[in-house]
């Protein structure tokens, strides 16, 4: 018997004004999935995933979360279901890390509330699970972007939500930081947890995706498995740029073709220099 996708969009389409934004988009996400949206700025990725958040409203179309279409959910309930984590989150009181995870649990929570002992373990696992449990007391304004982004992962885990989006979640990262971003996704998503982001990025999908959607003016241009979807000719139709992509079965790299360009005049002077 075929499993009903967690994510089904049927006939997706959204405009700002007399602007389409997004045409008839069709797309099925499976659970457990790492899928990453690729394309230029103002190829619809962000307002794609504001409609699969339930934040916009279609013109055309549906989402479905669980086979049920996601205007029918109670929002409470999707809360419990669904994570947003923003690209830059910004926060005017300096609270400590630990009270921004607890912020997770309020969908769970009346209007006149206080946190239970068994909210505050959660908030506590989530911290633990992303291995920044050191920062429970620092404040949020003062921690660098990467560990912002993994207390905002770890509110998700506590607010109990299987299901997270993220829209160019490495942008401003340091390097050092993205990977530690890519290596906690990866974690979770073999502990089933799925995964919808957007970047900039092709070589980060590559490494963690499972698969690779290709959006340009407003329409899906390739769908499917990384090696598949990434290639030089895609990338080149994309972003109008000559990109090389490498891939010896391990490693696998996306790489602007004056680089490689420069590489090979390199290696052609060291072969001359050694025969010299």
């Amino acid at each position: 018997m075929e499993l009903t996708p967690l994510i089904q969009v049927a006939g997706l389409s959204f405009g700002y004004s007399a602007k389409t934004v997004l045409k008839d988009i069709d797309l099925t996400i499976a659970a457990g999935e790492v899928v990453t949206l690729l394309g230029p700025n103002g190829s619809g990725k962000s307002t794609l995933i504001k409609l699969l958040l339930g934040l916009l409203t279609p013109a055309r179309g549906a989402v479905f979360f669980k086979g049920r279409d996601l205007r029918r959910w109670n929002p409470r309930s999707l809360a419990g279901e669904i994570a947003y984590v923003p690209q830059v989150h910004t926060c005017t009181f300096p609270y400590k890390v630990r009270d921004v995870v607890l912020m997770g649990r309020i969908p769970h929570k009346t209007f006149f509330f206080h946190y239970s002992r068994s909210d505050q373990v959660l908030a506590d696992s989530a911290l633990d699970r992303l291995s920044v449990a050191h920062l429970a007391e620092c404040a949020y304004t003062e921690v660098s972007g990467g560990e912002r982004q993994l207390t905002l992962i770890a509110r998700a885990l506590a607010q109990g939500a299987k299901t997270f989006f993220m829209d160019e979640p490495a942008s401003g990262l340091d390097y050092g930081n993205q990977l530690r971003l890519l290596d906690q996704i990866v974690k979770l998503s073999r502990q089933g947890y799925t995964f919808v982001k957007s970047t900039h990025a092709p070589e980060h999908a590559l490494w963690i995706a499972d698969r690779a959607v290709m959006i340009k003016n407003g329409v899906i241009v390739a769908n499917g498995p990384c090696d598949d979807v990434i290639t030089a000719e895609n990338l080149q139709d994309l972003y109008n740029a000559k990109v090389s992509v490498l891939n010896n079965g391990r490693f696998r790299a996306c790489v602007p073709q004056t680089i490689c360009g420069c590489m090979e005049i390199a290696r052609e002077k060291e072969r001359k220099q050694a025969h010299a």
